[in-house]
């Protein structure tokens, strides 16, 4: 299973847009501030894509290796690791690249905090290895811990060139490099598992990635690699990062409860089914929407804050792929599972369309925290989290009673609590009225339903002798073409709003 990305957000002053002038004078001027929003959305999830199929392509061949015992252990072992993660200073990153101008000084400042501050988190980590063993209740997380404290050592040289190159709104440098990685780590992982190297597969293998993200990361923003432990100036650069940093450690708290509840009362092997169903239902939200929250927080910052007609934008975009994609999910989860996992993994298939429902909620609520942060109210998405650090547990606790089926719909109940919150907070920061909003949503909500009912009533008509791939082959074009469908007769504008932002040509970021 694919590492968690840690968060990561952009800024630098807006460039004039291109006038309409003679063709030397258009030569001459810096691409538009939209040009460099598509240009970075074509680079960072158009590369995401290809990453994924790449990291997709080993884990689904791995999680047919490995057994469900492995990522039980796997799981409890991330909650240590995802704990201090949240402390390991992208926050301070970040706040690089709010900064109108930063000086060869101040980033060598930031990469001494980086340094410093994620070499604690690593001896900290080895430290509380054997607590955190004890509290699962097994041995060998302890020894697993100890090896992923090495991940901390490459943070400070990949947080701080990717600021560097965040701020030109350069996202072509940093795709590239994490495609090499990923086919660093899919080597990696496919090699580990085919040698029977059990639950360390998933170990190495994110190790590797993040080793050679760190590489290619330094090349290629050219970053500092002298740092200075001399902090004078800088404090501004560790409030807002701090900030930050207490947002994630409460996320840490909403996102990772669940397995620190369950983990004491589930076996590996039930607690492996858990945590992979999941990791399913949530490859949307967290591995295409943090990289559209990049380019979105980059945009939403160059103009001095987000206005709700540039965050509803990204909504009516997002939502427009998301919602078929959860609604799909949870109708083929039957046949699907065995495909992409493997006849082992049956648990899974009713679990999915439950998390389904859930990570449609959580995507739309995540999509908040990059405008209100770019508006310099970081506090926010804080207050958020603190709310989620509350809500998610006690809805854990409750669902732990009746099992995993318990912790899936505690996902429904908590999304629904914290999304409600997040709209009421967020949206009146930035002025969002409900009533825009649903109508963002209502569209492509309504023919994702249409799609849904197409789909099931194909699979009831089905044959029960069809395998699932000959299912998956029928239903999954079915569902796009009805989807289609429905949203052209519905809101045909929202087909040609996102076939007119594809179509305009993207500029390439300036060196």
């Amino acid at each position: 299973m694919a590492e968690a990305d840690p968060p990561r957000t952009a800024r630098e002053a807006p460039g004039a847009p291109v006038g309409s002038g003679s063709a030397a004078t258009a030569a001459a001027a810096p691409p538009s501030l939209a040009a460099q929003v598509r240009s970075a959305v074509i680079w960072r999830s158009g590369s995401q894509v290809l990453t994924q199929l790449v990291s997709w392509a080993s884990t689904l061949i791995v999680i047919r290796l490995l057994a469900p015992q492995d990522y039980g252990l796997f799981a409890m072992a991330q909650v240590m690791l995802v704990l201090l993660s949240t402390m390991n200073g992208w926050g301070l990153a970040s706040a690089l690249i709010r900064e109108r101008e930063v000086s060869e000084e101040r980033l060598r400042q930031t990469l001494g905090m980086l340094i410093l501050l994620n070499f604690g988190l690593a001896v900290v980590q080895v430290l509380a290895a054997p607590l955190v063993a004890a509290w699962f209740g097994q041995p060998k997380v302890a020894a697993l811990l100890r090896v992923q404290a090495l991940i901390y050592l490459t943070v400070p040289f990949s947080a701080l060139p990717y600021a560097m190159l965040a701020r030109r709104m350069d996202f072509r440098r940093p795709a590239q490099v994490r495609l090499v990685a990923a086919i660093a780590g899919a080597g990696m992982a496919l090699g580990g598992a085919l040698a029977g190297w059990g639950v360390w597969t998933l170990v190495f293998a994110p190790l590797t990635i993040l080793v050679t993200e760190a590489i290619g990361m330094t090349w290629a923003a050219r970053a500092p690699i002298r740092p200075s432990f001399r902090f004078a100036g800088a404090g501004h650069i560790a409030g807002f990062g701090g900030m930050m940093t207490a947002t994630q450690l409460f996320w840490f708290v909403q996102s990772q409860s669940d397995v620190m509840i369950a983990g004491r009362a589930l076996d590996p092997h039930t607690l492996g089914v858990y945590t992979t169903g999941l990791f399913l239902a949530q490859l949307l939200a967290a591995k295409f929407i943090p990289p559209i929250n990049e380019v979105a927080y980059a945009a939403y910052s160059r103009q001095q804050g987000a206005a709700p007609e540039a965050l509803l934008a990204t909504i009516r975009l997002v939502m427009l792929v998301a919602l078929p994609a959860y609604a799909g999910m949870a109708v083929v989860a039957e046949p699907l599972v065995p495909v992409l996992l493997g006849a082992q993994w049956h648990e899974i298939s009713p679990l999915l369309p439950i998390l389904a429902g859930a990570m449609a909620m959580m995507t739309l609520q995540i999509l908040f925290a990059p405008a209100t942060n770019a508006r310099g109210v970081p506090g926010a998405a804080l207050r958020i989290a603190m709310l989620g650090s509350l809500v998610m547990p006690a809805a854990f606790w409750i669902g732990a009673h009746w099992g995993i089926f318990g912790l899936a719909w505690a996902w429904v109940g908590g999304m629904a609590v914290l999304t409600a919150a997040t709209v009421w907070l967020s949206g009146g920061l930035i002025g969002l009225r409900l009533a825009a909003l649903a109508r963002a949503i209502a569209p492509p909500l309504a023919a994702a339903l249409a799609m849904a009912a197409g789909v099931a009533l194909a699979l009831r008509l089905l044959p029960p002798s069809w395998p699932p791939l000959a299912q998956l082959a029928l239903t999954v074009p079915l569902g796009v073409a009805l989807y289609l469908a429905a949203l052209r007769l519905i809101a045909p504008q929202r087909l040609a709003e996102a076939l007119a932002f594809i179509r305009q040509p993207a500029a390439t970021p300036a060196p």
